[in-house]
């Protein structure tokens, strides 16, 4: 390697570098040392410690309805739409007849900005001129009552959600090798059995990839819930309470970024601990 190779890889790994501590990391810590002050963005920083966490917990009712929500909206993404996305990629890896135009009706959402996501979901589900309650003569108040708009949304959320998944696996089982799959249907193994015993332990890197996609999608869920009532009357996630506080009519930075940080702190607990567990297993 010749020292211009070298000056260009460090060059380049640099500028990358600097933009990612910059960009990312940069404003993360800043928001980290924020969540201990009491700071409105005008007057002078005050810092108050583990006051504002000490608030979140005890005295802020909404922060605990949107924690709850966040784990059941990636609960609801982790065991029913990634589940779904492979099932679908496995089908049409398949290659069945007319297969890309059912993967191309089935990506169509991903293209979409949940924002958008969430008026399509108010055109189906909304009591007045809702799809679905005209369809089935209902009279359900879909987005309105608090027991049931979380679900119906999250539904929508992992239909644009379903096919980011299936596109990820469809590649990745392209690249699997067919002498596999023939190898196990020579040993006996039937389908179900080669795929979960050959195929599945091959997408490792897939898996590793759709896990903190998913963690990243439940935990960042902001559009679709504001584009529908805001994020209130049931809709609660940290997301929106991190805006409600930081550039809301009365700005609380400090206790805004208090609560970025808890969001900080669950979405690298869940990817840490799998990606520990991952790279424990023997290969």
């Amino acid at each position: 390697m010749t020292i211009r190779d070298r000056l260009l890889i460090f060059v380049g790994l640099g500028l990358a570098i600097a933009a990612d501590l910059f960009l990312i990391w940069g404003p993360t810590l800043a928001s980290v040392g924020l969540s201990t002050t009491d700071w409105d963005g005008i007057s002078a920083i005050n810092v108050v410690g583990a006051e504002n966490y000490h608030d979140l917990a005890a005295e802020y009712p909404p922060f605990w309805s949107a924690v709850t929500n966040n784990l059941l909206w990636l609960a609801f993404l982790g065991l029913v739409a990634t589940p779904l996305g492979l099932l679908f990629a496995v089908l049409l890896d398949r290659r069945l007849r007319f297969s890309r135009v059912y993967q191309s009706a089935l990506y169509t959402p991903v293209v979409l900005s949940l924002a958008v996501v969430g008026f399509i979901a108010q055109l189906v589900y909304s009591s007045d001129y809702g799809v679905l309650n005209a369809v089935t003569g209902l009279t359900t108040d879909w987005l309105g009552d608090p027991s049931l708009n979380i679900w119906v949304v999250m539904v929508a959320a992992a239909w644009r959600h379903i096919g980011y998944v299936m596109i990820i696996y469809l590649a990745g089982l392209k690249a699997v090798d067919p002498s596999l799959k023939e190898a196990a249907a020579i040993d006996g193994a039937n389908e179900a059995q080669a795929f979960f015993r050959v195929v599945f332990p091959t997408l490792r890197p897939i898996n590793v990839i759709v896990l903190v996609i998913t963690v990243i999608e439940a935990l960042r869920a902001f559009d679709i819930v504001y584009a529908i009532n805001k994020g209130r009357n049931g809709l609660e996630l940290l997301s929106v309470l991190v805006t409600e506080n930081i550039v809301g009519e009365a700005s609380r930075i400090g206790f805004g970024s208090a609560i970025a940080t808890v969001l900080l702190v669950i979405s690298l607990g869940f990817i840490v601990t799998y990606l520990t567990q991952l790279f424990r297993e023997p290969r």
